[in-house]
């Protein structure tokens, strides 16, 4: 394969991608010590978000000294969470670790040439009225399955896993919360992962193409008892500012930083900053989902701060979710074309005291996106410092999207609501990896 920049990864070769069970279990070194400032061993408090709700989320805190791992490296971590099962473990993951150390080139198929996919797909020559086939694509999807199966980690139930000090976390690794219970992620800093091999879809987008990408940072699948705290989520090395386009398209190699989906339920998101991102959080991802999303999705989301962040904070469909106590701040390149929440199918989203930052000139209207009708609370946020109902500027300035008020639930699961004049200053000080005190 030829070496591109846009890959933006090393190319030497790996010479191990998965680590044995027995190096990390070698490497358990900090025991078990219960303790204040233990992080492994805290639990979410009762009554903080809907995370608390039902048997409450305490991750792994129950571990014994043997189910207590330290990693340094991608293949250690997917180890230890393979060790033991089910069993309650606490991971602490030391220093930023790579999932994708050897670079991209180091799961492209022999034969895969991205300029020679960009030949053999090109509109000019294959049109927009069928997908992509033919041995590029054939070895482009050879590739795909390579990386997706080193970088995404599978989270087993009863398990905490948490950043050691202040600059530790996880380079282009998906971490997969699925169809289990009751994790905990926290002090992490998470690079989104960069999808080396995106697919072009001719026939995408009316007819136009696009890029199409896969593997969020984050993904609750199925999931119930779930606490994210005290994260960092970005783009890091690679933000989308930098991408190339090709076909008159930018060439997308990110998808979500955190997605809350299929039947996925009590969920608290708190403390955490999300950082310059296009598509964010999807909390529910199809409209035809209700036989596995209908009652579920139950999410909080507190004191977080997204700064950056094009869309989706979250866009919801289904779930009864609590947003309170968030900072969004919009930037100058991003007024035009933001939004904040998206209003789904079935929805039913409880948005209060939280504070909107907005650039002059944005439109304080599109902070509100309606897909589908679903009414909403929103009440007592604040634009600017200034309080500012967000339903009625809403319809006021896109009439053709008019949305109902009104969720039909008062949320009771809530810690100290602070008033949202307050909460940039909270959030700014608070939120992110390495702020825990």
């Amino acid at each position: 394969m030829n070496a591109q920049i846009w890959h933006g990864h090393a190319t030497k070769r790996a010479a191990v991608l998965i680590g044995c069970t027995a190096l990390v279990l070698g490497l358990t070194g900090t025991g078990a010590q219960a303790g204040p400032r233990d992080l492994g061993r805290q639990v979410l408090a009762p009554g903080d978000g809907w995370g608390s709700a039902g048997a409450g989320t305490t991750g792994g805190s129950a571990a014994d000294s043997e189910h207590v791992y330290t990693v340094t490296t991608w293949a250690e971590f997917k180890a230890a969470l393979k060790a033991g099962g089910s069993a309650p473990k606490i991971i602490k993951v030391k220093g930023m670790i790579d999932a994708v150390s050897a670079g991209c080139d180091a799961f492209a198929a022999d034969g895969y040439d991205f300029q020679q996919y960009l030949k053999d797909y090109d509109p000019a020559v294959w049109g927009n009225d069928k997908p992509a086939s033919g041995p590029q694509e054939d070895l482009r999807v050879a590739s795909a399955a390579a990386q997706d199966s080193a970088i995404k980690a599978a989270v087993p139930s009863n398990t905490t896993i948490v950043g050691v000090g202040r600059n530790s976390g996880i380079l282009g690794g998906s971490l997969q919360i699925k169809a289990v219970s009751n994790v905990i992620l926290r002090n992490l800093t998470i690079e989104a992962p960069l999808d080396c091999f995106p697919k072009w879809d001719p026939t995408d987008d009316n007819k136009t193409g696009n890029w199409n990408s896969e593997y969020d940072a984050v993904v609750v699948h199925g999931t119930d008892q779930v606490w994210i705290d005290h994260n960092t989520f970005t783009d890091g090395r690679y933000p989308d500012s930098t991408r190339p386009a090709y076909f008159g398209k930018v060439f997308q190699q990110h998808d979500g930083l955190t997605d809350i989906v299929r039947g996925a339920n009590h969920v608290t998101v708190s403390w955490n900053s999300f950082e310059n991102h296009d598509k964010n959080m999807l909390i529910g991802n199809s409209d035809s989902t209700a036989a596995e999303d209908a009652g579920k999705l139950k999410v909080t989301l507190h004191h977080n701060r997204f700064d950056g962040i094009l869309q989706r904070s979250p866009r919801v469909r289904f779930g009864q979710v609590d947003a309170y106590n968030n900072h969004y701040v919009v930037t100058e390149e991003q007024k035009s074309d933001y939004y904040i929440f998206g209003i789904g199918i079935s929805s039913q989203l409880h948005a209060s005291h939280n504070a909107i930052s907005l650039p002059a000139g944005a439109s304080a209207g599109k902070a509100l996106k309606k897909w589908n009708e679903a009414p909403l609370t929103a009440e007592n946020n604040y634009v600017n410092g200034k309080r500012t109902d967000l339903i009625a500027v809403h319809n006021a300035e896109i009439p053709q999207e008019t949305l109902q008020s009104g969720a039909g639930w008062t949320p009771t699961l809530r810690t100290k609501v602070d008033h949202p004049k307050s909460v940039p200053g909270i959030v700014a000080h608070g939120a992110g990896a390495g702020r825990l005190r």
